[in-house]
């Protein structure tokens, strides 16, 4: 695993909130969800139990570098997608690189018909969190019925001692075709819409930061009409280019995973928050270093076949100063 430096001065002047869709981390237990027969050590793609340790110390040196380059320490909060339950998530934060960073965990499980869900970490020495909550996308198949998938998680708190909400997403996969799946993707912006509204008459001036893995681009639908529709910015959207995003479909950059900002992170303000930079994290050790797929996030598996990586996503993150 790639060394990192550990001699940056640390910055407590700023904090770093990231995301990261940690594809497919399910433990070995099979635990309640249904749909986790194809994640135990006696399936075909024999999810054993070496291979889920390795996977959990590959994520957590991941999550555990994020921004460290310029803050000298770990994110102060991190958004998850597809972790499958509690358990998985505290044998993340137990793993050998997150360790010792004072994570604790907020996690509801969803009805998502995969059985993953989403999950904000965050340091407690940190972060103090004041209220949490789940939304369930309200989805209708074809056949009339409910279409499960994952809840919008909204965690309200302290961040350094001011007032912040964060808002956790995985909206619904592009399977089915981008324009047959896209009403589904306006459906959780209208939601995460509601929830904006519902932060600001509570308090007109709410600090808000909106993650997630949406399956959409910033050029898309759906998070244009997030966007405009909620006075939010999108520091990410001039990161998406034809060699760079933070994952790939058939050979094209996507940037689906995505941090939306309230735009009251510009104002000057003694003691409080300000947006200071944005990147995706794609440093070397994430990627796939060479063959016709190089550059390409170095995956845990590929089908069924084993590779031993991190995640088909690239984390995103963003960086505030007080």
């Amino acid at each position: 695993m790639t060394e990192y430096p550990e001699n940056i001065e640390v910055r407590h002047d700023l904090q770093t909130v990231a995301f990261y869709n940690l594809e497919n981390l399910f433990d070995i237990d099979g635990g309640s969800q249904t749909n986790n027969n194809g994640n135990l050590p006696t399936s075909v793609k024999k999810w054993t139990p070496k291979r889920y340790e390795n996977k959990l110390i590959k994520l957590g040196f991941a999550i555990s570098n994020i921004g460290k380059k310029e803050t000298g320490k770990h994110p102060a909060l991190v958004g998850l997608a597809e972790v499958e339950n509690a358990k998985a998530i505290e044998n993340l934060i137990a793993s050998k690189h997150l360790k010792n960073c004072n994570y604790h965990y907020l996690h509801y499980e969803s009805l998502d018909e995969r059985g993953i869900d989403v999950a904000l970490l965050y340091d407690t020495t940190a972060f103090k969190v004041t209220h949490s909550e789940a939304f369930q996308i309200d989805l209708i198949n074809e056949h009339g019925l409910p279409d499960n998938t994952r809840d919008a998680l909204l965690v309200s708190g302290l961040l350094d001692g001011e007032q912040m909400h964060i808002i956790v997403n995985h909206w619904s996969s592009r399977r089915d075709g981008k324009k047959e799946t896209e009403h589904k993707r306006m459906v959780s912006a209208d939601k995460v819409g509601y929830i904006i509204t519902s932060l600001r008459q509570e308090n007109p001036d709410a600090k808000i930061i909106v993650v997630g893995d949406f399956n959409d681009d910033p050029s898309s639908n759906s998070i244009k009409h997030l966007v405009e529709g909620h006075d939010l910015f999108n520091p990410v959207e001039t990161l998406l280019s034809y060699k760079r995003g933070s994952t790939v479909h058939n050979r094209v950059w996507k940037l689906f995973d995505q941090i939306l900002i309230s735009t009251n992170f510009f104002k000057n303000a003694a003691n409080r928050f300000e947006y200071e930079t944005a990147n995706i994290f794609d440093e070397d050790f994430l990627k796939l270093l060479n063959g016709k797929f190089k550059g390409a996030p170095f995956r845990t598996y590929v089908g069924l076949k084993y590779k031993g990586g991190y995640s088909d996503h690239f984390p995103v993150y963003a960086i505030f100063k007080k």
